[in-house]
């Protein structure tokens, strides 16, 4: 017969081997930037980002699973702090956003590499087309908000690069104008739902 404490010992240790229920989270858009760095003319790197983008994910903080990620940001709002150019990245030759005013990465799973880092291989839709990426993703921080809303929140860092060629953007690409070869720099804070 067991003793209370011995029993007591075992449901603690079974308690540690459950996972902490999978959260669902949003992008704070207040601290969310998905920017840019493309190469041109071989002088240096342009940079541009994004000023309106929305999404989700959900994660569980023990297991590192994570599930159902989609983000969505609106190529309307490109900026490279210059008007013409802004204008240019607009039209037809590169995110021809009259036709495709959104563009949609996906992801349903990541693999882990250590504590707070891992890559997560998704799916981005640009220009009506499908093509996967991969992110190299950091876990900066997870716990309360310390001011303002006060949820849980998780601090993320991301960097990836994609040939835009793929997706059929192929301006500038054979004279050397504008690079192929874009380099991703993302930072976002997600805050979980409430219950």
């Amino acid at each position: 017969m067991k003793t209370p404490i011995a029993t007591l010992i075992g449901l603690l240790a079974l308690a540690d081997t459950v996972s902490a229920e999978p959260a669902r989270f949003e992008l704070d858009p207040a601290h969310t930037t998905i920017a840019f760095l493309v190469d041109h003319v071989g002088y240096a790197a342009t940079l541009g980002l994004f000023a309106e983008v929305s999404g989700g994910f959900t994660y569980d903080t023990e297991t590192q699973e994570l599930s159902d990620l989609e983000v969505t940001v609106r190529t309307q709002s490109v900026e490279t702090l210059n008007d013409a150019r802004d204008e240019h990245v607009r039209s037809g030759d590169f995110l021809a956003v009259a036709d495709h005013p959104d563009m949609v990465f996906t992801a349903d799973g990541g693999v882990p590499s250590d504590a707070t880092s891992g890559t997560v291989t998704g799916d981005l839709t640009l220009l009506g087309q499908t093509h996967p990426l991969t992110l190299d993703v950091t876990l900066n921080k997870a716990e309360a908000y310390p001011f303002g809303h006060g949820r849980f929140t998780l601090g993320i860092s991301a960097r990836g690069s994609l040939q835009r060629s793929q997706w059929g953007m192929v301006y500038g690409v054979d004279n050397g104008l504008v690079g192929d070869t874009v380099t991703l720099i993302i930072e976002t804070e997600a805050m979980r739902e409430a219950d």
